[in-house]
C-alpha cells in the first residue's frame, strides 16, 4: 500500500514538472506571428530592405504589405479590411483614421517626409526644362487626386503656379505614383510627377525639376498602429523599429527626409 502511494505521488510530481516545463517553454519561445501593414505604394523598396534587417531581429514577427494609394488604403481600413498598421503618404487620410477612432494618437507618429518631382523619359525627346513647360507636351500623368496623394500634392501645386487650367485635359491618371513612373519609363506620357524617392530608384527617367516649397501642402508620411489589431505587441515592435536608427537611415538611403530628429 505504502509502494502505491508513493507511486502516485511520483507519477503525480512527473506530470506537474513535466506540465510547468512545458509553460515554461511556452512563455520563453515567442510564437510566430504575420502582421499586416497598409503602407503607400511609394514606400515599396525602402520597406523591402527595412522588412529582410526588421525579421533577422525579430524571427517571430513576419510582415506582410498591403501597397496601394493613401487614399484606397484608408477606404479599405474604413471598410474593415484587417490591417495592424498603416503608413500613409498623407496626413489627411491618416487623420480621418484617427478621428473615425481606428488609431490612437499616442499610437502613430510623422516619420519621414518627401519631396515631389517633375520627371521625362530617358530616351525622350522634349525640352521641358520646368513645369511651365508642361503646355509644349501631349502627354502628363499624375496620380488620380482624389486618391492618390501625390496626384493631389500635384494638382495643387500646378494651380499654385497657375497651369492647371494649361494642361488639365492632357492629363493620365494612375491608380498610385508607382503607376505614373511606370507610364513614364515606358513612353506612354511625355512627363509625370512623382515623388523623389520614386525617381530616385529608376534608371529610365530624368528628374527635370523639383516643385518649389509652399506650392503644395508638406509632404508628410505618418504610420500608426491600429486600434483593432489583433497583434497590438507584435506591431508595436514594428512601429518601434521603424523609428530606430537603422531602419530611418534605409529611409533616407530612399531619399525620404526624416522628421524624428
Amino acid at each position: 500500500m505504502k509502494k502505491l502511494s508513493l507511486l502516485i505521488l511520483v507519477s503525480i510530481i512527473m506530470l506537474f514538472a513535466a506540465g510547468c516545463t512545458s509553460s515554461d517553454q511556452d512563455t520563453a519561445v515567442p510564437k510566430n506571428v504575420d502582421i499586416t501593414v497598409s503602407a503607400a505604394a511609394s514606400l515599396t523598396n525602402a520597406l523591402h530592405d527595412i522588412t529582410t534587417s526588421f525579421e533577422k531581429e525579430y524571427p517571430n514577427i513576419k510582415v506582410t504589405y498591403n501597397f496601394g494609394s493613401s487614399g484606397t488604403l484608408q477606404q479599405q481600413i474604413l471598410q474593415g479590411a484587417p490591417a495592424d498598421l498603416f503608413f500613409s503618404a498623407a496626413e489627411d487620410k491618416f487623420d480621418e483614421l484617427v478621428s473615425e477612432g481606428l488609431i490612437d494618437e499616442k499610437n502613430g507618429i510623422n516619420l519621414v517626409g518627401n519631396q515631389l518631382v517633375l520627371i521625362t523619359p530617358k530616351e525622350g525627346k522634349n525640352d521641358i526644362q520646368s513645369f511651365q513647360d508642361l503646355d509644349k507636351v501631349q502627354k502628363i500623368s499624375i496620380g488620380t487626386p482624389e486618391t492618390v496623394p501625390a496626384g493631389k500634392y500635384a494638382q495643387e501645386m500646378l494651380e499654385n503656379i497657375d497651369e492647371w487650367d494649361e494642361v488639365k485635359d492632357k492629363m493620365v491618371f494612375a491608380k498610385d505614383v508607382r503607376q505614373v513612373l511606370t507610364y513614364v519609363e515606358t513612353g506612354n506620357v511625355d512627363a509625370g510627377i512623382v515623388y523623389n524617392t520614386d525617381a530616385f530608384i529608376s534608371s529610365k527617367v530624368n528628374v527635370i525639376a523639383t516643385a518649389e516649397e509652399g506650392t503644395h501642402t508638406p509632404i508628410v508620411y505618418p504610420l500608426g498602429i491600429l486600434n483593432e489589431s489583433d497583434h497590438q505587441k507584435e506591431a508595436k515592435v514594428f512601429y518601434d523599429y521603424m523609428q530606430s536608427e537603422e531602419a530611418l537611415a534605409i529611409l533616407e538611403e530612399y531619399g525620404f527626409s526624416n522628421l524624428v530628429k
